[in-house]
């Protein structure tokens, strides 16, 4: 095995071994407060959803993912703008029957048309369950409420980050504790039950006009779970979302407090479970809802987008021929020149070779010893040619006469190419 199939092997391994760990490690409780009635972490509601059935004997419970008004107004347009209200011959007419519509979330928002809707609906003689920290202002207006905070900024805070997941369940504002009282308890059931103060963070207080009374308070007696008349039915408000949670139903020291509250809906109507504004609609609601719930379109789509990788990973290949690799050209120069002299050894006068090798010889003693005007004939130049070269004057002068004799010979023989070639190699030799 190779050293780079090794670490090859190596690098795998590891990542196996990470995604093995990643998989197989506890994960982290997850302290979001969703209030989702599937939802099993300590601040959803799946308790209390599971049990609705048990506290609500013989009445069907059902889980509306729709809004408000689209529930309670089953001849409403769906083009009808949300945000005015619908009254006098115009409004659609309201369901024919009686429920308790539970709105079970840490906050609780409706449009006007909602917010008339869900009034006309309690006032025919329905009841209405809604917790939150934070209620639409227009409905506690018409109700005569307003919802202030029990805590001062600095719980507020580390309730909002408590609220985020940022602290477990025992740390800071929870170490504070408060009681939570019911001022008219149910048969069978506790008075008072101990709730940390972070989770009663926001309380109601009446103002002009209103009828509300109050069903239980804090420490302080400051209201947070109230009962407002609206003509034949009522609407219970809580302040407290987190009472009616896994977390507080699970523990015996509150949970009576939420199967209390709810104790104050008649028994003998259904029951609507309201996950719109937790969830949003009932089904897929984006751009490929269409596709997905068709089979047909599923396999269209999952053909397509298997055609489509294919079509890439062929298609990304190089459709063209390889392109050759082109060597750079050899250097021929020392063949050119033995092609050459072969050529002129074929005639076997060699005083054309004897003339270039005697001018290559003139041409290096004009460069090497800086004489331009070189003239071997000259006294003085064979004189300052063997001093620059360091060669005997006698050397230079024969090989002087030698050149002059191969020159004016009418043919050269291979002997007397040799013989020059000889000699001015040897000159050569001395002068370097």
């Amino acid at each position: 095995m190779t050293r780079f199939r090794a670490l090859l092997l190596g690098l795998v391994g590891l990542f196996v071994a990470f995604v093995a760990v990643e998989y197989f490690r506890p994960q982290p409780t997850d302290w979001t407060p969703t209030f989702i009635n599937r939802d099993k972490i300590p601040y959803g509601t799946y308790v209390l959803y599971d049990q609705l059935p048990g506290l609500f004997p013989g009445q069907p419970v059902r889980t509306v993912r729709q809004p408000i008004a689209n529930e309670l107004l089953p001849g409403l347009g769906a083009d009808v703008n949300r945000d005015t209200t619908i009254s006098g011959n115009t409004a659609p007419a309201l369901r024919p029957d009686r429920a308790s519509y539970l709105f079970i979330n840490d906050g609780f928002f409706c449009s006007p048309l909602d917010q008339d809707a869900l009034l006309r609906y309690a006032a025919q003689g329905s009841h209405v369950l809604i917790t939150g920290e934070n209620i639409s202002g227009n409905l506690l207006d018409s109700l005569h409420l307003e919802l202030r905070p029990a805590l001062e900024l600095d719980s507020l805070l580390l309730l909002r980050r408590l609220r985020r997941g940022g602290l477990p369940a025992g740390s800071g504002a929870r170490a504070r504790n408060t009681t939570l009282t019911l001022v008219n308890p149910p048969i069978g059931a506790a008075k008072s039950y101990p709730f940390p103060a972070a989770e009663v963070a926001y309380f109601f207080r009446a103002t002009a006009g209103s009828r509300a009374t109050v069903l239980a308070h804090d420490a302080r007696r400051r209201p947070v779970l109230v009962r407002v008349p609206v003509g034949r039915g009522e609407i219970l408000l809580s302040s407290t979302p987190a009472a009616f949670s896994n977390l507080r139903l699970l523990r015996p020291a509150t949970a009576g407090f939420a199967f209390a509250a709810l104790s104050a809906l008649p028994a003998g109507q259904p029951v609507f479970w309201d996950e719109y504004q937790k969830q949003g609609p009932l089904g897929e609601q984006s751009l490929l809802r269409v596709l997905a719930a068709h089979e047909p379109l599923r396999w269209a789509l999952w053909v397509g987008l298997a055609g489509m990788a294919l079509f890439v990973l062929f298609e990304a290949r190089r459709r063209q021929r390889i392109i050759p690799i082109i060597r750079p050209l050899p250097n021929t120069t020392l063949l050119f020149t033995s092609t050459v002299a072969s050529l002129y050894r074929q005639g076997r006068n060699h005083a054309l070779i004897a003339e270039k090798k005697i001018g290559l010889f003139q041409d290096f003693l004009r460069t090497r010893y800086h004489e331009p005007g070189l003239d071997l004939s000259d006294e003085p130049t064979r004189e300052r040619l063997a001093q620059k070269a360091g060669v005997p004057r006698p050397e230079l002068d024969e090989l002087v006469r030698r050149i002059n004799r191969t020159r004016t010979a009418p043919q050269v023989s291979d002997e007397e190419l040799l013989a020059l070639n000889q000699a001015i190699n040897r000159f050569r030799q001395r002068a370097a």
